[in-house]
Formats: C-alpha cells, structure tokens, sequence
C-alpha cells in the first residue's frame, strides 16, 4: 500500500529541484499533490509530469514571502496533512559582498516565506494533526565560504522548526529538517554557466568532491528522506534535522 495513501500534501518551490522530486515521489506514493511556486511553467510542468503517471497534484501560483497571497492560496485548499517547507533562493558572497537588498531578499523568502506557510498551515493542522518537514541546509551547521546571508537564513530554518515541534507536540503536529549538502540540479548547472563558461565539466567535478562521499546527492535521494519523514513510518521522529551531505560535516577534514 502507497505510504501517503489519501493525503493532501503541500511542497512550496515544488516545480524544479528538490521540490519536484519531492512532489512527484509522494505523489507516486499515493498522495495528492498541491504545488506552490512561482513559476507557472515549472508548476505546469511538474504536475503534468505527475499526472501522466497517474499521480494527482494541482499547481497554485504563490509567493511564499507574500503572507496575503500565502493565506488566500492555503485557504483554497484547506485541510493539509503534510506540509514541505521547501520554497528557498540562493545568495553567494560573504559578508562584505552581500547589500541590504541582498540580504532583505534571503530574509523574506527563506524566512520570512517559511514563517508565512507555516502561519497559514500550523492553525488547520492543530484540529486533527499533521506533518511538517522544513528543508534547510548544512550551511547552518558548518561554515561555508561566501555564504554569508544563505546560512543565516538556513540557521532560521533549524530554529523555527524546533519552535513549532516544541508548542504544537500535543497537537499531533510532527516537524522536522532536512539538511542537504550539494544538490545537483538545474540550479547548479545554471549556476556554472553562468559564472565558469567553457569551464563547467571541470567546476562540477571540484564542487562534486567537496563532499567526501565524491559527488552531490541527486533530487530523488532527499525526496526519499523526506518521505520517510513525512510518512507514519517516522511516526515517532519529531524536533530534529537530517543532514543528508555525503559526509560533509564529520568526514570533511
């Protein structure tokens, strides 16, 4: 029997990357599938990718750093049974090479945009329980270079979710993390085009190597962590986050 069988399932940001993987596993595993982004061909593109496969899962176009347009969205659907916080940008530079737009940017849509869904989802969970799994990253957990604005946000991420585990454990509402070393996705081939042209093979391979396992994790290996997670097979498992690095942050000497 599929692990989500009958469940509404939230992934913010589930039209590419992680999120999509996300969507389109618990979607094969019986859930139905409410993708929130930003991107109307991303979204289309993923729940027609479920869809074809006999999936269900509908997409809703929703800036998660908007809290009108993320309360109006949530409300449509109503009662949620899982919620992936997954929504998130980037941001290279350190200190010194991260503006006040820079940093507002970081804040409002890994932060501020969690705290929103979160907002709009934890009051419908609290009447008959739920699941919530926040996608963070080791850059809260270790130091990276030139990540300055990216890992504040993602120490917010850690915080919040302890927060809402804490006060809403007798309200049957479970809350997790995930931290993810390198994630190869178009994001990062984007990412090399765009600052190592001619030079993309060579880079893939150096950023790769970074973890000791000797690559980046694929998409579907988080999203296989995040079922379990977010399935009544972690049933028992709240308050805390899975690094999922390749051995990133104790082999990394």
């Amino acid at each position: 029997m599929p692990n989500l069988k009958d469940k509404l399932a939230i992934v913010t940001g589930g039209g590419s990357g992680i999120g999509r993987a996300i969507a389109e596993l618990f979607a094969l595993e019986g859930a139905y599938v409410r993708i929130l982004d930003t991107h109307i061909g991303n979204a289309k593109s993923a729940v027609e990718s479920i869809t074809s496969r006999g999936g269900k899962a509908s997409w809703h176009i929703c800036d998660v750093s908007d809290q009108e347009s993320v309360l109006k969205v949530i409300g449509e659907i109503g009662m949620v049974d899982i919620l992936v916080n997954n929504a998130g940008i980037a941001h290279i530079g350190n200190l010194e090479h991260c503006c006040e737009e820079d940093f507002d940017r970081i804040l409002n849509i890994n932060v501020k945009g969690m705290y929103n869904v979160l907002y709009a989802v934890v009051p419908m969970m609290k009447i008959r329980g739920g699941t919530i799994l926040n996608i963070g990253s080791i850059a809260a957990i270790v130091g990276i270079s030139d990540r300055f604005a990216y890992s504040m946000s993602k120490g917010a991420v850690n915080a919040m979710t302890l927060s809402v585990a804490r006060d809403y454990l007798a309200n049957g509402i479970r809350c997790n993390s995930i931290s993810p070393a390198r994630v190869h996705t178009a994001f990062v081939d984007g990412f090399l085009a765009e600052n190592y042209q001619g030079k993309e093979a060579e880079m893939l391979e150096k950023l790769s190597k970074s973890q000791p396992i000797g690559r980046m994790a694929q998409p579907e290996e988080v999203a296989k962590l995040a079922l379990f997670l977010c399935s009544d097979d972690g049933a028992f498992i709240t308050g805390n986050d899975y690094p999922i690095d390749g051995g990133f942050i104790k082999l990394n000497n």
